[in-house]
């Protein structure tokens, strides 16, 4: 009985050291984990504030292209969904552009800053995939990039080349378009101006 004991000691000791060795040696049967994608469904808001205070929209302003496009993890992603229930600033920027590198870190620590009251989207234009995804993670991207391979998006908005930044009222007016970009600390004093209220 102490004999049988002994050997089914030793099974199970050697089994759990060949179970712990595997789990622990990460080999080739071990499945790599996916890399996040930048820019993809997971930065999309979630719903907004209830007490989110909003200036209303002087009207007879023109209403924005309600859009459609696919983000960068290939997610669908309507314009119109977005505004429903707060502003939308759209930055159309491309990973060679130089005066969209130079301010994307500031822009992007504006878009934290307003995280709850007002969507960043991205728009990037005639970018490679690669590129793409090196900018957003190095200029720390943490809002939703539509994808526009054929320049479609950018033409709706008569955007001729990156930097090109636009504001959109909750609801779709068109409040303000910037040709040529401009900088985060400007755009912060318009957001105030025209769109939040607090």
């Amino acid at each position: 009985m102490t004999r049988g004991y002994a050997r089914l000691a030793a099974v199970v000791l050697a089994l759990s050291v060949t179970l712990s060795s595997a789990a622990c040696s990460g080999g080739e049967d071990a499945p790599a984990r996916p890399e996040s994608v930048a820019g993809g469904a997971s930065a999309l808001p979630g719903p907004a504030p209830a007490n989110l205070a909003l200036r209303p929209a002087p009207s007879g302003l023109p209403g924005a292209p309600a859009v459609t496009g696919a983000l960068t993890d290939g997610s669908p992603v309507t314009l119109a969904d977005l505004w429903a229930d707060r502003p939308v600033v759209l930055t159309f920027f491309s990973s060679w552009c130089t005066l969209c590198a130079e301010r994307q870190g500031a822009l992007s620590e504006l878009a934290r800053t307003h995280r709850d009251k007002v969507v960043f989207v991205g728009v990037a234009t005639e970018d490679e995939p690669q590129e793409l995804q090196q900018y957003l993670r190095e200029h720390r991207v943490e809002y939703p990039v539509v994808l526009d391979e054929d320049g479609a998006i950018a033409r709706s908005y008569a955007v001729r080349e990156p930097p090109t930044v636009v504001v959109i009222a909750k609801g779709g007016a068109l409040l303000r378009g910037w040709p040529g970009g401009v900088d985060a600390a400007a755009l912060d004093g318009k957001l105030r101006e025209l769109v939040l209220a607090s």
